[in-house]
């Protein structure tokens, strides 16, 4: 190797070496670009002037404040007190007007399908779907079959008290389950659940019984849903002629309801939104398109 005294100049393009050699190739000791360096030299200015003016350095509980004060948790809490302030007009109208009131005022309802679609996104999505598709066993708020009523007021109630939740004005039923308890054996089951299928057009096994089947469901399930099975806002009771199915149309799916009984729940939301966001949520399902 060349000696550290003396510099060994590479002859094709006129640069010292390093000195070091690996197979006959020797490597440049080619300068960093200065423009280059002191782009380097900026940002390190630059990192110990932000440590020094913002929050930078993690403590044990806390961090170093900076010189300016400013952190990102403040600004945001700023930033939603400020949106607080200018909402604040029509909260308090939203707050004051009825139901009725805010559906024939364009501005109050802009507003409160506004307000109602984020508070969905953040608080009924997870079980409805974004969109309000629903899924099985979450109800699809968009077509227009409801359990317990498809009117502003009926869908303000839900939302308010829940469906058998813990809630004292709650809406509550319940579908028995026929088989688990003995009220009926497995062939009556399996009867009334074609009886069932029946009533919406669907497909029957061979084995199944009109005139059983139809015995069956006036006996033990019409005082619900209806004689002809049309179901009963009163009681949460399904139509069940239509196609539209919470749990599947599937016999099997059917069978099972009647062997197990039936009873989601939805939780109750007074007391975990306040009123006036739960007047939007009304609004704002009502809208989606299955409202009456």
């Amino acid at each position: 190797m060349t000696p550290a005294h003396q510099e060994d100049i590479d002859a094709h393009t006129g640069t010292a070496t390093t000195g070091h050699e690996w197979d006959g190739i020797r490597e440049l000791n080619t300068p960093l670009p200065k423009w280059w360096l002191y782009i380097l030299y900026g940002t390190i200015v630059w990192a110990i002037g932000y440590i020094v003016v913002y929050p930078a350095i993690p403590l044990v509980s806390s961090f170093t404040p900076g010189l300016s004060g400013w952190s990102s948790r403040a600004a945001v809490t700023q930033d939603l007190a400020d949106l607080t302030q200018q909402r604040a007009p029509m909260v308090d109208a939203l707050a004051k007007a009825s139901l009725q009131e805010i559906g024939k005022d364009d501005r109050l309802r802009g507003f409160a399908l506004a307000q109602g679609r984020a508070a969905f996104g953040d608080n009924c999505a997870p079980c409805h779907g974004a969109g309000g598709g629903g899924a099985v066993s979450f109800p699809n708020l968009n077509d227009d079959d409801w359990l317990w009523g498809g009117k502003v007021d009926d869908i303000h109630q839900t939302i308010a008290y829940g469906v058998r939740s813990a809630h004292e004005k709650t809406r509550s039923s319940a579908m028995p389950a026929f088989g688990q308890t003995g009220i009926l054996k497995p062939a009556e089951v399996d009867q009334v659940a074609d009886h069932v299928r029946s009533l919406s057009g669907l497909p029957t096994d061979k084995t199944y019984d009109k005139a059983a089947g139809a015995k069956i469901f006036e006996e033990n399930c019409s005082a619900c849903h209806g004689a002809g099975g049309k179901g009963n806002l009163e009681f949460g009771a399904p139509d069940l002629t239509d196609q539209i199915w919470l749990f599947g149309s599937s016999k099997a799916s059917i069978a099972e309801g009647v062997h197990r009984g039936r009873g989601s729940m939805m939780p109750a939301w007074s007391g975990r939104l306040d009123d006036t966001t739960i007047k939007a949520l009304a609004v704002y399902v009502h809208a989606l398109g299955g409202g009456k």
